[in-house]
């Protein structure tokens, strides 16, 4: 397995964003556009995309769709997104699209099945689910609501249920840039055995390297890249990306 390496271009009302533990109100990026950010880590030599509809998520609207519907028609990379994806024919538009990889997370915590029949129907390797977690506990509806329900428990849940990947997300580190806390990530990995990209927390080279050193599939990097504490050139080059 490849470990993978994703610049973050989280929107917002339009813009580029980065929040601090998921809490609209603290932004530590507000850039006005999108598209120019994502293009600049296709510069850098990112051959991998990880964008999150902030409102999708939080509203449950995708109002940022003709951005990401830009960036996806525009670059050639691998993409992920999530955010405010709650139904088939998200998923089915978004596919169509060009998107390689869609992210449930609220959807898939209040229908389980969805992600079966998901997975069936269009492949379990473009169908991950986001465990977005707080104090050990999986949250929903844009990070707002706490579950009774662990990471581990519901990761087995859904590989059974036939998602081919976890995204991980910790959110007591989310948008810090203090490092990552790698031993729930590692607990996770070991437990559920499909690939597991991990976020939250990615500050440094060193942080991604550990995650790939635990097996993890790979790592979303958000603030720090954008604030400068983390390279993506730099990051690609310590992964062995051989770049031009």
């Amino acid at each position: 397995m490849t470990f993978a390496f994703f610049p973050a271009v989280d929107l917002q009302d339009g813009k580029c964003v980065q929040l601090v533990g998921g809490v609209p109100g603290t932004e530590v990026i507000a850039l006005n556009d999108p598209i120019a950010q994502a293009e600049r880590w296709v510069a850098e030599g990112a051959d991998h995309l990880h964008i999150i509809d902030l409102d999708g998520a939080i509203r449950g609207k995708r109002i940022n769709a003709p951005i990401l519907n830009d960036i996806v028609r525009k670059l050639d990379l691998f993409i992920q997104v999530g955010g405010g994806i709650r139904t088939e024919e998200d998923v089915r538009a978004l596919l169509e699209l060009g998107v390689d990889r869609v992210i449930l997370g609220t959807a898939a915590l209040e229908n389980p099945e969805i992600v079966l029949k998901l997975a069936e129907k269009y492949g379990s390797e473009r169908i991950m689910v986001a465990l977005d977690v707080r104090r050990g506990n999986v949250t929903t509806d844009g990070w707002k609501k706490v579950l009774s329900k662990r990471a581990i428990e519901l990761g087995l849940l859904y590989k059974q249920k036939g998602a081919g990947s976890i995204l991980s997300t910790n959110i007591d580190v989310e948008g810090q840039q203090k490092g990552i806390d790698i031993k729930p990530a590692k607990q996770l990995i070991e437990a559920i055995n499909i690939p597991v990209v991990v976020a939250g927390g990615v500050t440094s080279v060193e942080d991604v390297l550990a995650l790939r050193n635990i097996d993890a599939a790979g790592a979303v990097a958000g603030t720090a890249i954008y604030t400068g504490k983390l390279s993506v050139k730099k990051t690609l080059e310590a992964l062995g990306r051989r770049l031009i």
